[in-house]
């Protein structure tokens, strides 16, 4: 064989290779594109990402010296289709919408929120599941649990806008003192072609003191005491019935009854304004006895763990090192079962001196996206033919359900 023929081997021998070489690339580089992200959670990933992206975006847009009537109606979209280059954390296709940015970031600014706390509440850390409801939709926490994100309908998007100009002027008007949802943003998550909407408002509960005890009232008896499934839960949301019947009684001074009293009349003014009904005061209650035992429960456990550890720790050894226990300890707790920052917890109310329970309260009105329609008219029209016309049920009209709920209110004090 001459050098002619050996070279033309050698050739065909390196084409063989490239082409091999080349056809595993391919391989590789399809199997990659089967595999982008399409886990569990992708609205949570969209949200997280489109928190981020607006938030940076609107810091770039200067704030406008007041709202014009477009700002109520106005929407930031975006679309990302081939978002290959954070494939691990997004979906491969997704729209992220923003509804109203400006007037939003108004009621943030309003209601003492920082943008960029707003943006790292939801964006540095994936916001919890609430799992325990098994309610229909998303309901979650921000990682630090000051913000709750709730999934609505279409409609309840609708009734938003239409009360939005209104309510923002209510909270104007009071300084953002109220007992209403602080709405902070609303968002249109699109994933597969599905449609997710999202609510998002400040938390009631408080982020350090753990709530013991959860009532969803509305004035009315009629249906209104929790399930025995409801019941056995760890925190179960009891309901008129049930408070009545637990002879439960909310323990503040004089002066705090008026100052709630108050806050609760001109939003139920607003609320009567706007046609809604159905809504709820949602009463959480802190108890500080119960709470300073689970602390030394807590501690005398750790004590105990220390001391059948493997480093030999004593309960001694573990006393005399404060740092020690504290750093074992949840550090967002507070200095003490009971403080909280008002400024924080702005639902927060404090029991009064001498009351038999040193407690704090959780207040605060949920569920007001119900506008009184043609459906809620038929709903009571059944429920009158059901149990009686002088029942106390709950769908009624939104002047009557007001007085109820009021009256009802001012009878949980002590």
């Amino acid at each position: 064989m001459g050098l002619t023929g050996l070279n033309i081997i050698i050739i065909i021998i390196i084409i063989f290779y490239y082409q091999a070489k080349w056809k595993t690339k391919k391989k590789h580089f399809v199997q990659q594109k089967v595999e982008v992200f399409r886990g569990s959670e992708p609205v949570l990933s969209v949200l997280m990402w489109g928190v981020n992206h607006s938030i940076n975006d609107l810091s770039q847009v200067p704030v406008p010296v007041m709202l014009l009537p477009d700002d109520f109606k106005a929407s930031t979209k975006i679309k990302v289709s081939n978002h290959l280059f954070n494939k691990e954390n997004l979906p491969g296709q997704f729209k992220f919408k923003e509804y109203c940015p400006q007037v939003f970031r108004n009621l943030r600014e309003r209601f003492g929120i920082e943008d960029q706390d707003y943006q790292v509440s939801l964006a540095r850390s994936p916001p919890l599941k609430d799992e325990e409801g098994q309610r229909v939709g998303l309901l979650l926490t921000s990682y630090e649990r000051t913000l709750v994100v709730k999934e609505i309908s279409s409609e309840e998007v609708e009734e938003m806008h239409n009360i939005l100009s209104e309510y923002h002027q209510h909270i104007v008007t009071c300084h953002g003192s109220t007992l209403l949802p602080q709405f902070l943003a609303m968002y249109r998550i699109t994933v597969e072609n599905e449609d997710t909407y999202l609510l998002v408002m400040r938390n009631m509960f408080s982020r350090k003191l753990h709530v013991h005890r959860k009532y969803d009232l509305k004035g009315s008896l009629v249906s209104r005491e929790a399930s025995f499934k409801e019941k056995v839960k760890e925190l179960p949301t009891y309901k008129d019935t049930d408070f009545r019947n637990n002879m439960q009684k909310v323990y503040v001074s004089d002066e705090e009854k008026e100052k709630i009293m108050e806050k609760l009349n001109r939003d139920i003014e607003f609320l009567v304004r706007m046609r809604i009904m159905d809504y709820s005061l949602l009463l959480g209650i802190h108890d500080v006895e119960r709470a300073e035992r689970e602390v030394e429960d807590e501690l005398e456990s750790s004590l105990e763990e220390e001391d059948g550890d493997e480093n030999g720790l004593t309960p001694a050894s573990v006393s005399a090192s404060p740092e020690g226990i504290a750093s074992s300890m949840n550090s967002s707790k507070p200095a003490g079962p009971g403080e909280f920052d008002p400024y924080v917890d702005m639902y927060a109310i404090q029991s009064a001196v001498g009351a038999p329970r040193k407690e704090v309260y959780f207040m605060g009105l949920i569920d007001v996206l119900t506008q009184y329609d043609t459906k809620k008219k038929a709903a009571h029209a059944a429920k009158a033919v059901k149990h009686g016309g002088g029942v106390e049920i709950s769908t009624v009209h939104p002047e009557q359900y007001a007085k109820r709920f009021q009256e009802f209110i001012a009878k949980i004090f002590a």
